[in-house]
């Protein structure tokens, strides 16, 4: 686990790039001693070093990455080694032009950028095992190593639609073959019968793109299946390679909701996950949205594995690449980097350590600038923090959040949904899904995010929004938990498809659970409003709103207008010894703070730290072996002093005082406290 690789501590570290600046030797020894002085317990090295490493085919140079961890082991700092895929050498793509991706019209790339190589080369594939094997080999077994690196944000091109070359069209029908066997059932699971689109040999499949077929949806969706497997299969044989001479752990950087590969999948191969965490602070004159928005992208992170992640990377200062690059104001660095703690990271780390002098990430943020060495500011926030890391990591190292709800998030349905072509394009899956988990931030109730292959047994509360696609066992998994207790919630446009996006004849999968017929949805045109009805109140709605009729279920929302109205809008219907609900309608946030109210009265889920939170402070819980030892971080993400009043004695763990009754909090404050000592002790 994260919590293991450096005892008793928190990591503190980040993106070391010296061999940048081995012409510098000056630098680099001024460096160590900035990081010492900043607190700085661990960096991770190599990332985009391939072209020093080797820097002519067969010839690798290894010697002052020796020289440099040994030097940052001496002084007590360790190494996460990263395997240099990130970006491969202008040696090899000249010489091997098949490693470079090909277009969907059949172009091939020039060399540059970054993850600029294909997946499915044999070349490739073959450089990349002889690298990391000789950098096990050499390294594997060193003391200051305490985890690898594999590679650098896969798939971070963003582009989303991976490689077109000849071996990625003949590894995708392969891998289409393992799925379906022949083509009959390929033809059965796309529905090939639609515009004449029968297979009649594997050799016709070609990958979707403008140039060729783009709209069959089975064809979309298992396309995007093979990119996030082929650059899996990528990953495990870089680990493969690199356990031939080391027995450390193996962690990715994810990109939080990335939407082309499907970290579930991934996070089941990786001893670690991480996550590399950019919020887009003061953009807007309420930071609770991007703090929202921020704690949602730690809490998928941590819940992958359901145990302590890491924050792989995140800025000191500032990013370059977003429209406006504004700074950190005085506090965020702070509040920003413990809230990943709050969260689940056993880490803060950095991208980076030092800034770059040329190239594009000249101006990215970093720990130490072009020009003031240690005496700026941005040098000051970090040493306080990794002060602060010191400090707690005693009382936060071996916690973990442990929610008792959990909302459903699943890569595939996300991929279908947003491809659907129906009701409003684009669809935005992931928009409409966070309305469902921003109140639990709301409210201070922490939430695990689960996909449709996990087990729901665990929790009192499960919420699927928008689960357009049921795929593999899980509407059986779904009736088995409401059976046996549970209260399920989902909502209009679920159901809808199985796993080939084949829509489902007869009955929503799950209607005798639900006690519903679902019937058609409607998209509210934008100049007829409409409101629900639920408890005396009367509730906006947005766009969506699937018509459906009770059939067994009861009736505790209706429509209000147009020809729906008096329709179900919100049912619940007991199955075994649990409840199901349905929502039909789109609703504003308003709805759903007063729906949950009922659904969090019903399961006993309540927030932990027992106290009024005013707007902009969140809350998240790290539990320890026994509620003593459980520690609450308070985040006031508001500019200005936010009031909160504390219904019990807490005591923070840094200055050990106690408090209750009115407290105040400082702009981007962050406390830590604990159950006060006098109580541990009792109990």
């Amino acid at each position: 686990m994260a919590g293991e690789l450096i005892k008793d501590r928190l990591i503190h570290g980040g993106d070391y790039n010296p061999d940048q600046w081995l012409e510098y030797p000056e630098i680099l020894k001024a460096d160590i001693a900035y990081m010492k002085e900043a607190k700085i317990n661990c960096v991770t090295l190599g990332v985009f070093a391939w072209a020093k490493l080797e820097p002519e085919e067969g010839r690798y140079d290894f010697e002052w990455l020796s020289e440099i961890m040994d030097r940052l082991y001496a002084n007590g700092i360790y190494t996460i080694l990263a395997t240099p895929t990130g970006a491969v050498p202008h040696w090899m793509s000249e010489k091997y032009e098949e490693v470079r991706k090909m277009s969907g019209s059949g172009i091939c790339r020039l060399h540059g950028q970054r993850h600029n190589f294909c997946y499915s080369s044999p070349v490739m594939r073959q450089k990349t095992r002889e690298m990391d094997q000789a950098l096990s080999a050499r390294f594997g077994r060193h003391p200051g190593l305490i985890a690898w690196h594999i590679s650098n944000e896969y798939g971070g091109d963003n582009d989303g639609i991976g490689c077109h070359c000849p071996y990625c069209e003949a590894s995708f029908r392969k891998w289409l073959r393992n799925r379906y066997g022949s083509l009959e059932e390929l033809n059965r699971a796309w529905w090939t019968t639609f515009w004449s689109n029968t297979y009649t040999d594997w050799g016709q499949i070609h990958s979707p793109s403008d140039n060729g077929e783009h709209t069959m949806h089975g064809l979309k969706l298992d396309w995007k299946r093979f990119i996030s497997d082929q650059m899996l299969d990528f990953c495990k044989e870089e680990i493969a390679a690199v356990r031939t001479g080391s027995t450390a752990p193996a962690l990715c950087n994810f990109m939080g909701a990335f939407k082309p590969l499907d970290y579930f999948r991934w996070a089941k191969e990786l001893d670690l996950v991480s996550l590399d965490n950019y919020p887009f602070w003061h953009f807007a004159e309420n930071e609770s949205e991007m703090a929202m928005r921020a704690s949602f992208l730690h809490t998928l992170t941590r819940s992958l594995k359901k145990q302590p992640y890491l924050m792989m990377e995140s800025t000191p200062s500032v990013v370059n690449w977003a429209p406006r690059n504004s700074l950190k104001r005085p506090g965020m660095h702070e509040l920003s980097s413990l809230q990943a703690i709050a969260y689940g990271s056993d880490s803060v780390q950095y991208f980076q350590w030092r800034k770059s002098r040329g190239g594009a990430e000249k101006y990215h943020g970093a720990v130490i600038d072009h020009k003031n060495g240690d005496n700026t500011r941005v040098f000051r926030d970090v040493s306080r923090l990794g002060a602060r890391l010191e400090q707690i990591s005693e009382r936060v190292k071996g916690t973990c959040n442990r929610p008792r709800a959990a909302i459903v998030f699943d890569w595939e349905n996300w991929w279908a949904a947003d491809d659907a072509m129906a009701v409003v394009q684009p669809f935005d899956y992931l928009g409409r899904w966070m309305d469902y988990y921003r109140v639990f931030w709301e409210k201070g109730i922490d939430v695990d995010i689960v996909d449709m292959d996990d087990s729901l047994e665990n929790y009192a509360l499960v919420i699927a929004p928008v689960n357009y696609m049921y795929r593999g066992k899980y509407a059986g998994n779904v009736r088995g938990y409401v059976e046996n207790g549970g209260v399920y919630v989902t909502t209009y446009w679920s159901g809808e498809v199985n796993e080939s996006d084949l829509c489902f004849m007869d009955h929503h999968p799950l209607s005798d659970v639900l006690g519903i017929r679902t019937e058609e949805t409607d998209v509210r045109p934008e100049h007829m409003d409409n409101q629900i009805s639920y408890e005396g109140k009367s509730y906006e709605i947005k766009d969506l709103c699937a018509l459906v009729h009770a059939e067994g279920a009861e009736v505790l929302a209706t429509y209000q207008k147009d020809f729906y109205a008096g329709y179900p809008a919100l049912t619940v219907n007991r199955y075994g010894k649990g409840k199901a609900y349905f929502i039909a309608s789109e609703n504003s946030v308003f709805f759903l703070r007063d729906f949950y109210d009922r659904l969090f009265q019903e399961t006993q889920i309540i927030c932990t730290f027992d106290a009024c939170l005013p707007e902009g402070v969140a809350v998240s819980e790290r539990k320890g072996a026994a509620e003593s030892d459980s520690v609450w971080f308070i985040m006031n993400f508001n500019a200005d002093v936010a009031e909160m009043t504390v219904h019990r004695a807490y005591q923070n763990i840094e200055t050990e005082d106690e408090i209750n009754g009115t407290v105040q909090l400082l702009p981007y404050q962050c406390l830590i406290l604990t159950i006060p000592q006098r109580e541990r002790k009792q109990k």
